[in-house]
């Protein structure tokens, strides 16, 4: 059996803009069973879903007893605005608005708040980000209010300093991790925080003809590594493949990343020992 600890139902992994509209009129519930079907078939029976702007994991997160799924959801995710994060959740412009967009996703029934704190690889160059991530102390700020709330918090995050300051800060989970340097690297290790490196949505792109295979195998030969690093150390690595994303579908994502964690020295017991980690932290109290 199998947790997936970084998923987005709302994503199909094949077409995220034909994915999204079939939920322009409200929820499409058949796509979503469909997905929780994939799921089911693959025998993942945990799912901690990234959000939406579209209240589809929430519908999810009602179906999935159904299908003999738990579910987790932050409902959505909040970015600040003119920075990356739209495609998952809403946005704030200042720090009132933040903190109005945790009681909101409270009010909405979220097991957790989901923070955006950096953006996401440029695929087509090796070690270069979309955009620099938010500032220090607003990280900081952003998750210490989300505590406040009662509420453990999942960052998306990408770069050295975005990730140090993260973890810093008392994330609850990281998301990605991309670029983490030695240093970064032994304090994960050293605040036993867990680590979703994400590795099927870079890794599953060879051969597609989307990217430069040489970029896309730098890439993923350098998240591997940290990866491996960070086992050795005893960092807390768990299986998230970011299912729905391109070319990481649902079910079959969540096995391609424990492959792939595996070959870069994770065990099966430390992903299971993280999923568990997961499921006590992240629910609703």
């Amino acid at each position: 059996m199998l947790g997936e600890c970084h998923a987005h139902m709302i994503m199909d992994g094949i077409n995220y803009k034909a994915a999204v509209a079939l939920h322009k009129d409200g929820v499409c519930e058949q796509a979503v069973r469909q997905h929780l079907r994939e799921c089911q078939k693959a025998g993942v029976l945990f799912v901690r879903d990234g959000g939406d702007a579209k209240k589809v994991s929430k519908l999810a997160k009602e179906l999935a007893p159904e299908y003999g799924i738990t579910y987790r959801t932050p409902v959505f995710a909040i970015h600040k605005r003119g920075h990356y994060g739209g495609i998952v959740g809403h946005y704030f412009e200042n720090f009132r608005e933040y903190q109005e967009l945790i009681v909101r996703a409270k009010d909405e029934g979220a097991d957790f708040i989901k923070i955006m704190v950096s953006g996401i690889l440029d695929f087509g160059r090796a070690g270069v980000l979309t955009e620099d991530g938010l500032l220090r102390e607003e990280i900081r700020d952003m998750i210490a209010a989300a505590h406040d709330a009662g509420m453990a918090v999942m960052a998306h995050c990408n770069g050295d300093k975005t990730c140090c300051w993260t973890l810093e800060a008392g994330v609850d989970s990281l998301e990605h991790g991309y670029f983490m340097e030695d240093e970064t690297l032994a304090l994960l290790a050293e605040q036993k925080i867990p680590w979703m490196p994400t590795i099927a949505p870079v890794g599953n792109l060879l051969g597609c003809g989307r990217f430069p295979d040489e970029e896309v195998r730098k890439n993923l030969k350098g998240q591997m590594e940290r990866v491996r690093k960070a086992a050795e150390q005893g960092a807390n690595v768990g299986l998230g493949s970011d299912a729905g994303a391109y070319l990481v579908p649902h079910g079959k994502g969540t096995k391609d990343e424990k492959e792939y964690l595996i070959k870069a020295g994770v065990t099966e017991k430390m992903m299971e020992s993280v999923e568990q980690m997961i499921r006590e932290r992240f629910q609703r109290r």
